[in-house]
């Protein structure tokens, strides 16, 4: 059993509320939920209303299949209009 870690610290230059941020993150974290069927929450910066922190973690038998559901997650993040990336990590244990 491989499990995969991952954060995403995020920029969210256009937001000019909490509720604004959440609707995004609420969005992308739905996305990777429904499609990978990963474990994602909002894991820090909750009242800062420009950054946020999400962590993902995955569970498989083979660490490649992991490897590519990770790159497409990535995708994923990067490819919203409305934030930047700022950092991402993965770890596979």
């Amino acid at each position: 059993m491989i499990v995969a870690i991952g954060t995403f610290e995020m920029h969210f230059p256009e937001v000019h509320s909490l509720k604004e941020k959440r609707q995004i993150l609420r969005s992308l974290i739905d996305r990777v939920r429904a499609r990978f069927n990963a474990s994602i929450a909002e894991v820090a910066d909750n009242d800062l209303w420009q950054r946020g922190r999400v962590g993902v973690a995955m569970v498989a038998n083979d660490r490649v299949l992991l490897e590519q559901m990770a790159q497409k997650i990535d995708s994923i993040m990067n490819d919203h209009s409305q934030a930047q990336i700022l950092d991402s990590y993965w770890d596979y244990i």
